[in-house]
């Protein structure tokens, strides 16, 4: 007998293909059509009306590229944000770290123009543009393929009934991937921002960071970075999918499908600048740890920790929420605006299954 043993390209074919037919299935891609149950689809005497024309959507939901256009978004949400909001970056970290000359946010622009120029503001744009470029890659590629890939393990029903829980579980799994792409650019913005005398640019930090201290000189701060950015990842995307679910349900006097695409990106800042705000506080004294660590050679979370105390883990917490909140804001509009661009599928948010309708409507007769 001769045996069929599959190649690894034709294995992770078949694995890619089994998750295209997941993402047709999925309880978030199921509410795409529009139905009329009025007499002869009349609403107004004369004028009949029907669903509204399907888009012509530039791939299928679930597809192999619509998880790389979706990365391709979250490439720029989070490169271009980050970037614009270096100058409040470099002041919060200063704060962090050095709270007895930097006293606050208005304080400490005035003392590092005064001290540096206005250039000094821009400093570590680069490891910033591109470290959160990485970062938003996998954050929103990988999330999108987690949601799907869990939402087929839940089933159905329990994935709308348990639907927080999924948002959670998705995006805490895709940050813990981009923060190890990020980690190496943070250590670096870190260091120029915050060592006076280190070197102002990327080209120099980097050789400077190996030499100094190898490898592991990039990757020391990714067990704090991962403890700052999981919780504010998990909260960045389940507080965005409830404040829009809430939104459309308590606030927008009309339905989703009839909103125009600029009126959804609206929704859409309103509600990524709510999930931005829980972001911060939530995050804010990891990031304090992250700050101090790449700052002093040699030290840990724990003793960085025992050092700031619970006061110091706090300070620079006002210029951090207004950052984040503008933040998170922003970048969920671009990646969402992206979506419009590139026509890719944005199903609005989930809708009970009509299965689990009747179910909660047998016990309850």
């Amino acid at each position: 007998m001769r045996k069929c043993v599959l190649g690894d390209g034709e294995a992770e074919g078949k694995m890619f293909s089994r998750l295209w037919d997941t993402a047709k299935n999925s309880p978030f891609s199921r509410p795409l059509e529009a139905h009329c149950d009025a007499p002869n689809k009349e609403l107004i005497s004369g004028r009949s009306i029907s669903a509204a024309d399907v888009e012509n959507y530039s791939c299928e939901y679930g597809s192999g590229k619509f998880y790389l256009l979706c990365a391709f978004g979250g490439l720029l949400s989070c490169g271009i944000t980050h970037t614009a909001v270096v100058p409040l970056d470099l002041v919060k970290c200063r704060i962090q770290v050095n709270p007895e000359k930097y006293k606050g946010i208005f304080n400490g622009f005035k003392v590092s123009v005064r001290e540096e120029g206005f250039r000094s503001l821009a400093k570590g744009w680069a490891p910033t543009c591109i470290g959160y470029s990485m970062q938003g890659i996998c954050k929103f590629g990988f999330y999108e393929v987690f949601k799907i890939f869990y939402s087929n393990i839940l089933g159905e029903e329990n994935s709308y009934l348990y639907r927080t829980s999924l948002y959670l579980a998705a995006s805490a799994s895709a940050e813990f991937f981009a923060d190890i792409a990020l980690s190496p650019m943070e250590a670096a913005k870190v260091r120029i921002q915050t060592q006076p005398g280190f070197a102002s640019t990327l080209r120099a930090a980097a050789p400077t960071i190996y030499r100094q201290e190898g490898l592991w000189g990039f990757y020391k701060g990714v067990v704090p970075l991962w403890c700052r950015q999981i919780p504010y990842t998990m909260m960045k995307f389940a507080c965005f999918e409830r404040t829009v679910e809430a939104l459309y349900q308590f606030v927008v006097p009309k339905p989703r499908d009839q909103c125009s695409k600029s009126e959804q990106l609206v929704v859409t800042f309103a509600a990524g600048y709510i999930a931005g705000v829980f972001c911060a506080i939530v995050s804010h004294p990891a990031d304090t740890i992250v700050s101090k660590l790449n700052q002093d050679k040699g030290s840990t979370a724990v003793s960085v920790a025992k050092q700031l105390g619970m006061a110091g883990l706090w300070k620079g917490l006002f210029p951090r929420i207004i950052m984040i909140g503008t933040l998170t804001a922003l970048q969920w509009f671009i990646y969402d605006a992206v979506k419009v661009a590139l026509l890719l599928p944005r199903p609005p948010p989930p809708a009970m299954p009509e299965s689990l309708r009747l179910k909660l409507e047998g016990k309850q007769s």
